[in-house]
């Protein structure tokens, strides 16, 4: 087993990081790992006698999951801080007060109060399983429900904003194209149920990105899919699960203005569509 996993400069682009998911902390630059989310889900599970939703484990394995299948890590590799930080370990605590429960989480001393950083990371957890889930569909039809994929669990669906934030991450460095801005707007106005586009949202700032990438002559130059879906549920007024005719919107939209009538198979609507795939077999295996 290795403590430290070795990782080739050209990783560390496509690697999911403690800072990516949990904010400071010596952790930071550290590559998330399989054996870090065991740890966390064993501590979870000594103190609680659950996995929580939303969890610091739950969040640690998606990002584990994504690296592994990456093949930035190993399924046997872990961060030595983790159990030998200045700061020591894991640690969950649970408290009861009038109304609430409160469990606070920290990893090598970097906290985490699920109380007010759950929905954050519940929907990092989501994003993380819609990557996986594109990365498995991107060869299938595009809207053939799956029965083996399943998403979070009742209250677990995928948002159009969350399908567009998974994009930054499936197809981050594809500049901007118009296939890509009409899809984005497509989704946008699916997701908010407005006619029109939202100023200073998603869609206008891809559609100024196409037109500028037009005219630049190198790649390095234009702009790409992350700088403009990265943060994407910020910027979207209301936002809502994703369904399938959602994806059949932003799948037509990407197609009727792409030159080959295609689309990418990790972009906009192959995202979206992933979503409404998962969304509707998590629907049809909820209890009646």
């Amino acid at each position: 087993m290795s403590q430290e996993q070795p990782r080739k400069p050209e990783d560390q682009k496509e690697a999911v990081k403690y800072g990516d998911v949990f904010p400071g902390g010596e952790l930071a630059d550290k590559v998330v790992a399989p054996k870090d989310a065991a740890i966390m889900q064993a501590a979870e599970n000594a103190v609680l006698g659950e996995t929580i939703k939303g969890g610091a484990a739950a969040t640690l394995q998606a990002a584990a999951r994504q690296n592994e299948k990456a093949g930035v890590v190993g399924p046997d590799d872990m961060n030595a801080n983790i159990v030998t930080g200045d700061e020591g370990g894991v640690s969950v605590k649970e408290a009861d007060l009038p109304g609430r429960r409160i469990i606070t989480e920290s990893i090598a001393g970097q906290g985490l109060d699920s109380n007010t950083r759950n929905v954050d990371h519940e929907k990092q957890r989501k994003i993380y399983e819609l990557v996986e889930a594109v990365g498995q569909y991107s060869q299938r039809a595009p809207l053939a429900a799956p029965n083996t994929i399943q998403a979070g669990g009742p209250g677990g669906q995928i948002t159009i904003g969350e399908a567009l934030e998974a994009t930054a991450m499936t197809a981050g460095q594809k500049p901007v194209e118009w296939s890509d801005a009409a899809a984005i707007q497509a989704a946008e106005v699916r997701a908010t149920g407005r006619t029109n586009i939202v100023p200073g949202g998603v869609a206008a700032a891809a559609q100024s990105a196409a037109t500028l990438n037009a005219r630049a002559t190198k790649d390095e130059e234009k702009t790409k899919l992350a700088d403009i879906l990265a943060d994407a549920t910020s910027k979207l007024p209301a936002d809502k699960p994703a369904t399938r005719r959602d994806a059949e919107g932003v799948t037509g939209a990407e197609m009727r203005n792409d030159p080959f009538l295609t689309t990418h198979p990790t972009g906009v609507a192959a995202s979206v569509a992933a979503a409404a795939r998962l969304n509707q077999t998590n629907s049809n295996e909820m209890p009646k």
